[in-house]
């Protein structure tokens, strides 16, 4: 099933579906994100059509972008959500999406927020390790609900992605070991407050091979025959998302493709298939406006002073993550190109958007950096005092503002100057 694109150009200026990215930039200001409600919808459906024949639930990974028009897009859609926080769950609910479609995955859920959770009468709890599942064990008892569980097992599997996106392995902090599950069902089984739904495996994000996620896929339904076998039957298996998306010249397997080779393998066994994909929903649906405010050069380098920075997109720094980055105005023919670096105004070293690109810029000059639907905006912050950027869906020939620029005042209302001193 294809997938749309939603960024072209237009006599010559880029284009977010039927709107030009310059008149968003002089309507919004800058720097602002754009996101593509066409983009969001095709590629949701594309992984949606690719479970048709098997039971599933496409459930979105909120915390690759986590903006109530883009929740409320994908709710309309009759998706599922994955979140990692009791504040994750209140932006689903005021999005319009179901509790009851939601599951709750992440390490380190609080007390409160299982409460919150079983209150709000959540799909699933996707449990990480023994502490936590007594602790919900007793939460439930308290609340007088059986809580829907889910454990998620570490098959230690190379998901061979960027380490710090890497969770299928022994050392990292997601998960139970899988030669450690089985003991774990077992006990869970035993407990009044707890029911026992499914199993849940995530090895990674960002995966362009669909081999792991297979091999992955083969260990933890062997351990599903096993607890079968020991009279503990499940109803889901939970596969996780993590599938990739190209930034630069990588070739991933379309996140379609991922899901329907892991239906394939799944047909017969009599699970309900659970997927969470979040950046192959979102990271291609996005770009993030910014405009040149100087050139400088030194010795070895030339540099694009940008109005957005390490705090509008931490993922160059943090991953040394790759950002296709294009002119909003194509330059025209027989323009002179040079290398630039294209950096912001943050008091770091490490603030930088993109390295050594050729292009034609200037002063003045509208960029737009690729793929920055996912971890973009959601992994932003005010760090120098700076307000978070605007942002804006393009729907056809209509945009709309899903999210006001943030005022300055706004970042220290919370805050409170000590009284005066009684020395």
């Amino acid at each position: 099933m294809s997938v749309v694109d939603p960024f072209r150009y237009r006599d010559a200026r880029l284009h977010a579906e039927g709107v030009a990215l310059d008149a968003i930039a002089r309507e919004y200001g800058t720097p602002v994100y754009v996101y593509s409600r066409a983009a969001i919808e095709s590629r949701y459906r594309a992984i949606d059509a690719a479970l048709d024949g098997i039971a599933h639930r496409v459930c979105y990974a909120v915390k690759a972008n986590g903006n109530l028009a883009v929740l409320d897009v994908l709710a309309r859609l009759g998706a599922g959500f994955d979140i990692v926080s009791a504040g994750e769950l209140e932006r689903v609910i005021a999005a319009g999406g179901d509790p009851a479609k939601v599951v709750f995955s992440g390490v380190g859920k609080r007390a409160d927020e299982m409460r919150q959770a079983l209150r709000a009468g959540v799909a699933c709890f996707n449990v990480e390790s023994a502490g936590e599942l007594d602790l919900l064990a007793r939460e439930a008892a308290a609340e007088g609900r059986r809580a829907p569980v889910s454990l998620r097992v570490n098959p230690d599997v190379d998901a061979r992605t960027h380490p710090y996106i890497s969770t299928g392995l022994k050392r990292n902090k997601f998960g139970i070991a899988i030669e450690e599950a089985e003991a774990l069902y077992r006990r869970a089984a035993a407990m009044p407050a707890l029911d026992l739904r499914g199993v849940t495996c995530h090895i990674g994000s960002q995966l362009t091979d669909p081999a792991p996620v297979m091999d992955a896929l083969q260990r933890v339904l062997a351990l599903v025959e096993r607890l079968d076998a020991a009279d503990i039957r499940l109803s889901h298996l939970d596969m996780g998302g993590g599938f990739g998306i190209r930034y630069r010249d990588e070739t991933p397997l379309a996140a379609h493709g991922f899901a329907a080779a892991i239906a394939a393998a799944m047909r017969g066994c009599g699970l309900e298939l659970v997927l969470e994909p979040g950046r192959s929903i979102v990271g291609e649906a996005g770009v993030l406006l910014t405009q040149v405010l100087y050139t400088k050069h030194n010795a070895d380098r030339s540099f694009l002073v940008a109005d957005a920075a390490m705090n509008d997109l931490i993922r160059p720094a943090l991953y040394q993550g790759w950002h296709p980055l294009w002119p909003v105005r194509e330059a025209a023919a027989g323009a002179a190109r040079q290398t630039w670096d294209l950096v912001g105004p943050v008091c770091e070293s490490a603030d930088f958007l993109a390295l050594e690109r050729e292009l034609s810029a200037a002063p003045g000059d509208l960029l737009a950096l690729g793929c920055c639907g996912a971890y973009g905006f959601a992994m932003s912050s005010n760090y120098n005092a700076r307000p978070r950027a605007a942002e804006v869906m393009v729907d056809g020939e209509r945009c709309h503002l899903v999210r006001a620029r943030e005022e300055i005042s706004a970042l220290f209302a919370g805050e409170r100057r000590l009284p005066e001193s009684k020395r």
